[in-house]
């Protein structure tokens, strides 16, 4: 077994997500430690340049039109196929619809041990260790990892995108894998790629917005989003939310921040009355400043943000904005 780290790169529409290069940092700091190598995983089809800015110390490509598009099964065997010829001491993937999903069926198909919501991970005597919430964030539990092959589903947090890339360009390998195309063909008989939707933007673009005020369940109602509101207003920033709000039809698609709805960046991200599940949180990762509003103290928002505060966002609100405006 080599001491290499592998980490899984995630690209939509031929740009890589910002996932995968948070995942090159930590791949990074564990290669130091291991003495291995980083080496990024790139599956797709005419998608060799965007090995050009990815932290590794090798690229290694599958180019075929089958990946195109991401069809799970497809990316599952080819991946199957590389890890079974391959034994690195860790895989990396990002703890998303895809990263999870790929690292969930092969541990079941190879036997390999998963760590799912992992946060970090670290040598210690030798060993890696790991540590993962679990409980929906609440708890965190600290073990050792075994010195055979392991998969890691991460959540973002710990890295900034800026520390996975690299100013060295660097070219994508070629690794041919022989039945790949028996494979593929054989998936392509049952999975068909329809197309690509994201939502409408609607009226206000909330990726390109430098204030956000984001709303969870703490908001209790419907009716109480005109404070958020005004409170955005007086900021010049734009209101947002998580899944329960948008899942209420309180605000519509477009405002919604998460894994299944946009990754935000803006210089201040104020989440009120949002506990934190990693869904939402692998979303606000490279937001400058993040404040947390939350009356449990035990929300995992308070492992992320720069600054928070134990208290109900209805009583703070009308103040908070009362006093912008006075600032103002």
């Amino acid at each position: 077994m080599s001491q290499d780290i592998y980490v899984f790169i995630e690209h939509v529409c031929g740009k890589t997500l910002d996932i995968s290069y948070m995942m090159l940092a930590q791949a990074q700091q564990l290669a130091a430690a291991s003495g291995g190598e980083v080496v990024a995983i790139l599956l797709g089809h005419n998608v060799a340049g965007l090995a050009s800015d990815l932290g590794a110390d090798t690229v290694w490509y599958v180019d075929h039109p089958e990946l195109e598009d991401f069809i799970w099964a497809n990316s599952l065997a080819v991946l199957e196929a590389l890890l079974a010829r391959q034994s690195p001491r860790l895989v990396l993937f990002g703890d998303t619809t895809i990263g999870s999903g790929l690292a969930s069926g092969l541990s079941a198909r190879l036997g390999l041990p998963l760590v799912g919501y992992c946060r970090q991970v670290f040598p210690n005597g030798g060993h890696f260790h790991y540590i993962s919430q679990i409980c929906g964030g609440k708890m965190l539990v600290e073990g050792a990892l075994p010195d055979s092959t392991a998969l890691i589903a991460m959540i973002p947090g710990a890295f900034r995108i800026e520390q996975g890339k690299s100013d060295e360009k660097h070219s994508a390998t070629p690794v041919p894998l022989d039945g790949l195309d028996e494979i593929l063909a054989r998936n392509a008989q049952k999975y068909i790629f329809k197309g690509y939707t994201e939502p409408a933007a609607g009226d206000v673009d909330i990726t390109r917005e430098k204030i956000l005020v984001s709303v969870g369940r703490g908001i209790q109602s419907e009716d109480n989003l005109s404070l958020a509101q005004d409170l955005a207003d007086a900021l010049e920033g734009a209101v947002s939310g998580s899944r329960p709000i948008i899942d209420q039809s309180w605000l519509p698609t477009s405002r919604l921040v998460g894994k299944s709805g946009k990754t935000v960046k803006p210089k201040v991200y104020l989440a009120l009355g949002i506990s934190g599940a990693p869904e939402h949180t692998e979303a606000i990762t490279g937001a400058d400043a993040i404040i947390a509003v939350n009356t449990d103290p035990s929300a995992p928002i308070f492992n992320l943000a720069k600054y928070g505060v134990q208290l109900d966002l209805l009583d703070l609100l009308p103040v908070l904005t009362d006093r912008v405006r006075a600032e103002k």
